[in-house]
């Protein structure tokens, strides 16, 4: 597996990482504002690094569509936060949710170790950031979609295939532009630019992706591919999203998007356990 290296943390072949998500946004799709007051925010990092934890990922703006939210107001959102959750919590590696360069850079000026381009380097200028400062950086598939918009109709010859190849060609590009070659993560990026049949081919063939020189986040909570295989609201998500999460660790997906921290983690020491990758934690029946 290849070397994983995020601020002052080097995860190792084996460790899957729980990267907790807390929007400083009044309209996100799960939680609907409950984290965009800045106190609730604060809470919602400490109530994820009891529950485990080891990524941070802060976003300033809703993924889907909405009102726009001007540069400055991004900012303004994430980067003071960032500022105080980098000091509170030095041990704690702190990504930046954000398309927008302007925003890439002061964040991780402010403490970010990881650049989140959750659209697919839309902005180019966000490599340019992650080489001039070292921070490690996201590489995602929208299928060339705008910025928070939604594929009309999603069209693949081989899904699996496309996804894989845009993703490696964007990483060596990365590299060859500077970015440093252990801190990039490629994400097949669910529901963005494609349909549930679409995430669902990706997950099942994610070992196409983890087999490559790159490791492999992925953000599958609460997505609209689980809701619309079970038919369920995003409250009622969670059982789905980890029995995918599931799948996708033992296909070997390194890094785990997650609002349900405890549960996420739970499962994921539990298919290291089965893998012989982690000790249990309280063995003694029968011993």
């Amino acid at each position: 597996m290849p070397e994983l290296r995020l601020g002052r943390r080097d995860f190792s072949d084996g460790q899957y990482a729980v990267m907790a998500i807390v929007n400083r946004t009044p309209d996100s799709f799960y939680d609907a504002g409950a984290t965009f007051a800045y106190d609730a925010a604060l809470a919602a990092v400490e109530k994820a690094v009891r529950e485990g934890a080891d990524i941070l990922d802060v976003g300033g703006v809703k993924a889907g569509e909405g009102p726009e939210v001007p540069v400055a107001e991004e900012i303004d959102r994430v980067v003071p936060f960032i500022d105080e959750v980098s000091r509170r919590h030095p041990e704690l590696v702190i990504s930046v949710d954000t398309y927008r360069a302007e925003v890439a850079r002061e964040a991780v000026a402010a403490g970010a170790d990881l650049i989140n381009d959750t659209w697919a380097g839309w902005d180019q200028e966000v490599t340019a950031v992650a080489r001039d400062t070292g921070a490690g950086l996201v590489i995602s598939h929208t299928g060339g979609l705008e910025p928070r918009t939604v594929a009309k109709k999603a069209v693949y010859e081989d899904v699996v295939k496309e996804v894989h190849d845009d993703l490696v060609s964007q990483a060596e590009n990365a590299v060859a532009q500077g970015v440093r070659r252990d801190g990039i993560l490629i994400d097949p990026t669910h529901d963005f630019g494609k349909t549930t049949y679409h995430s669902l081919d990706l997950t099942r063939h994610l070992d196409v992706l983890t087999e490559s020189e790159w490791p492999v986040l992925v953000a599958l909570s609460r997505k609209d591919f689980v809701g619309e295989t079970l038919n369920l609201p995003t409250d009622e998500r969670l059982n789905g999203t980890l029995a995918a999460t599931a799948v996708s660790a033992w296909k070997g997906a390194r890094v785990f998007r997650a609002h349900d921290v405890r549960a996420t983690r739970e499962v994921l020491d539990m298919v290291a356990a089965i893998k012989g990758d982690k000790e249990p934690k309280a063995p003694h029946r029968s011993l």
